[in-house]
């Protein structure tokens, strides 16, 4: 047996020990109390907290090039502060919740316990790795349940560090980071709930494999998330807003800008805008703060969908001017890509990278038109001062999430619920909704002393006519 093989089948076994040990804990302490699910999330706070340069380091090593300070803003940050946030609402979110009692049981009480679940596995991809591995968990840990996490193949050095981190702190019956596990080693188990994050062709067998044990899955899948730059926003606000998004990560965000409408006489004022904010925020991209496409496969991808579009004629506006993609960096300047046509890999398929194409239009039904066209996106961008403008495109089509005047910032939104729909996903977590995502809403109805369901008993009769046309008549 090799030393890859070994290694396999030793994870593979440890994922079977901790997943037993996980279910039996699961079903022998069903609802962990507040105290013991606040202790949980203050020692996930601690590793974060105490282990950022550490965590920085090996993301950075993951990608070959990503600045210490965008882990630390787009993944640390929203992780502690989504923690802070979580342990202020736990104990309003675990109170029993009285519900109305119907049917004329007169006395009788109504409550609904959200219950946890029991085992709940995370697969995370590697575009952010830290926070789409432990936001769910979070979560998943608030609701009372145990969680056992597989990292993607690309993000194993932070995979290494998080599964020592997290045995420091944690027993693996309540969390474990499985490195080197296979996705379908992992995903072919009975769990109580899935999270997977990741392609929708991917999510479709994640399901299908579910779907042998009967699980309920959460599914993040992206899809391109259109923007709209209307014409009464100020363009160099849009353009200052819309390029962050873009490229921060090198565009390998599942939320970025994927394309871009713009008004038509608006476009080459656009295009110089972009070329503008890139110099005074990268210079090229071979600045430290300007982040390496994650693996040679990904760089020749991202390189295949320029040249392509290119090849179908479309203009390709290098706002980098002088650098070009570099193979052993793996970076590749942002890019404006202009005279799109449908039949290009940049407009049929989730860009991932740092390009951005960008459709000119005439009128607002001609967009609203083209988005309800396609696959429903995980997010959808808009620039406009109009409330008109705002509910016509809120109302008229369906996205995960929308911001206005801005982009990405709803994602980090603590209060708010994050997941798509249709091909871009299904499923929230973030806040109460993921409290509740993995949480069994169980109802709890409790009879009064005398029970009035006994009136309406046969042998039926004059009694039980005038009772049931009393309950028909007012809706009881």
């Amino acid at each position: 047996m090799t030393n890859s093989a070994l290694k396999a089948a030793t994870e593979t076994s440890r994922i079977d020990s901790v997943f037993d040990r996980q279910r039996s804990a699961s079903r022998r302490d069903p609802y962990p109390a507040y105290g013991e699910r606040i202790a949980r999330l203050e020692k996930l706070e601690k590793i974060l907290d105490d282990n950022q340069a550490a965590i920085c380091q090996a993301v950075n090593k993951d990608y070959g090039n990503r600045s210490a300070q965008e882990t630390r803003l787009l993944e640390i940050s929203i992780l502690l502060a989504s923690i802070g946030d979580t342990k202020k609402q736990l104990k309003k979110w675990m109170k029993p919740e009285k519900r109305h009692v119907g049917l004329a049981f007169f006395g009788a009480k109504n409550t609904v316990i959200p219950q946890p679940k029991g085992v709940i596995g995370v697969v995370s991809p590697w575009n952010y790795p830290l926070q789409l591995a432990l936001g769910p968990a979070i979560q998943a840990l608030a609701a009372g349940n145990r969680v056992i996490i597989k990292m993607a193949a690309n993000s194993q050095h932070l995979c290494v560090l998080l599964d020592q981190l997290v045995t420091q702190e944690f027993d693996d019956e309540v969390l474990a980071v499985i490195p080197g596990v296979s996705a379908g080693d992992f995903t072919r188990r009975p769990w109580d709930h899935l999270v997977f994050t990741g392609s929708p062709g991917t999510g479709k067998v994640v399901m299908e494999t579910a779907a042998q044990y009967l699980t309920p899955v959460t599914l993040e899948l992206g899809g391109k998330s259109p923007t709209i730059v209307a014409d009464d926003f100020d363009l160099r606000t849009a353009a200052e807003r819309i390029m962050y998004g873009k490229l921060i990560n090198a565009g390998q965000t599942c939320t970025a800008p994927d394309y871009l409408f713009l008004p038509r006489a608006k476009v080459d004022a656009f295009v110089a805008h972009a070329k503008a904010i890139v110099a005074e925020r990268y210079g090229s991209a071979d600045s430290k703060d300007f982040t390496s496409i994650i693996d040679g496969k990904a760089f020749e991808r991202v390189c295949h969908t320029l040249e392509d579009a290119s090849a179908k004629g479309a203009r390709t506006v290098n706002l980098a001017p002088g650098g070009a993609a570099n193979k052993f960096t793996r970076k590749v300047p942002p890019h404006i890509v202009l005279d799109v046509q449908d039949d290009m890999a940049i407009m049929q398929d989730e860009i991932f990278g740092p390009l951005l194409p960008i459709k000119p239009y005439d009128s607002l039904d001609e967009v609203i038109g083209y988005i309800n066209a396609n696959e429903r996106p995980l997010a959808l961008y808009l620039f406009t001062n109009s409330q008109a403008v705002q509910d016509k495109v809120i109302y008229q089509t369906i996205s995960g999430g929308v911001s206005v005047n801005d982009t990405l910032l709803h994602v980090a939104q603590h209060d708010m619920p994050f997941g798509g729909i249709g091909n871009s996903g299904m499923g929230h977590y973030h806040g109460k909704e993921g409290f509740l995502e993995f949480s069994k809403l169980r109802p709890v109805f409790k009879q009064a002393r005398r029970s009035g369901i006994l009136m309406l008993a046969p042998p039926y009769g004059p009694r039980f006519e005038k009772l049931i046309g009393l309950m028909i008549k007012f809706r009881l």
